[in-house]
């Protein structure tokens, strides 16, 4: 009897320990992860210390998505304005802390256009075909090459995934006590502009911000949903978020859930001359009313049973979690 009682409790030891959830009696927490998209870049009210004091651009702002879900007790913050796939690890050493002291219900993970789609290179190629009448379109040149910059992207974001995930693990968290959720990125324009768009904080041609708009935003989207289903972690596509709510979209911009071309003298306050790299930093990014409509999506996403989901705008003007495959975007 004791024979067996020694075996049994060796086997244990060589298994490991069995992972649990955090303490239910610590407060709950919902964290984000990964880029500009995630931290709020565009809605403004940014957290002291991320506004360039001591070279940090990070820009969390207390409007981000990840504070308007409703889910949890308290909303972290995680994600940095350009930041990378590779950039996640050391974000992941601080969740790990998040997670001793809170229980972790719920992680958003936005991170990839930083990498091989190099998205804020896009944007300032398109705009300065747009300054140069004799140059062709940006996209004449990108089209080409975008299937194989988000091809390159992939494994670097399914690395971050597995990241995050062993970050909770170290925890002490087993992968079914909390929800994991990588979410895709809502095109910043459309061609359907106002008039005078380019002097108006759009410079962009109409043919540029459609490619954008109907195929590089989508195949992004595509190739994150990809990532999860090789990872196994729930997907939001939030390819069409913004979808009639784009920058230049309307004559009014509080009639936008994106920025227009913003640039922002007032970073040299607290990012010294470093700003002067930094000015335009906001520009085309979800605004404070695009982030509060992201988070109600989020939080009904996650609330859901569904696994992949798109956020969409409803009758009532909103947006809302809506079940499986993206729907495809409007031409």
């Amino acid at each position: 009897m004791l024979t067996s009682m020694l075996m049994v409790a060796a086997l244990t030891l060589l298994a490991g320990p069995t992972a649990s959830a955090a303490p239910p009696d610590r407060p709950t927490a919902v964290v984000a992860l990964g880029d500009s998209a995630a931290s709020g870049e565009g809605a403004g009210s940014y957290e002291a210390g991320t506004r360039g004091e001591g070279g940090n651009w990070c820009h969390r702002s207390t409007n981000a998505y990840i504070q308007q879900t409703g889910l949890a007790e308290q909303a972290v913050n995680l994600a940095c304005s350009g930041a990378q796939s590779a950039d996640v690890a050391a974000q992941a050493q601080r969740l790990v802390d998040v997670a001793n002291r809170y229980r972790v219900t719920a992680i958003v993970l936005q991170v990839g256009a930083s990498d091989d789609p190099a998205f804020g290179d896009v944007v300032v190629t398109c705009v300065a075909a747009w300054l140069n009448v004799l140059r062709p379109g940006c996209s004449a040149g990108l089209q080409a090459q975008w299937p194989a910059r988000v091809a390159a992207m992939a494994p670097k974001v399914e690395k971050a995934v597995r990241d995050v995930r062993a970050a909770l693990r170290k925890a002490g968290y087993g992968d079914g006590d909390y929800t994991f959720v990588l979410a895709s990125y809502a095109s910043p324009v459309t061609e359907k502009m106002v008039v005078l768009h380019g002097v108006r904080g759009c410079p962009f041609r109409s043919a540029d911000a459609k490619w954008g708009r109907t195929v590089a935003v989508p195949q992004l989207s595509d190739g994150l949903r990809g990532v999860a289903d090789r990872t196994g972690v729930r997907f939001l596509d939030l390819s069409r978020a913004t979808e009639d709510r784009e920058a230049c979209s309307h004559q009014l911009r509080s009639n936008e859930w994106q920025r227009r071309l913003a640039v922002t003298p007032t970073a040299f306050a607290t990012g010294g001359p470093a700003a002067a790299g930094h000015l335009a930093q906001e520009s085309f990014h979800p605004n404070a009313a695009g982030q509060t409509q992201m988070g109600g999506c989020f939080g009904e996403f996650v609330r859901s049973t569904d696994s992949r989901g798109q956020c969409l705008v409803g009758p009532d003007g909103q947006l809302h979690s809506v079940a499986g495959s993206a729907v495809p975007v409007l031409a």
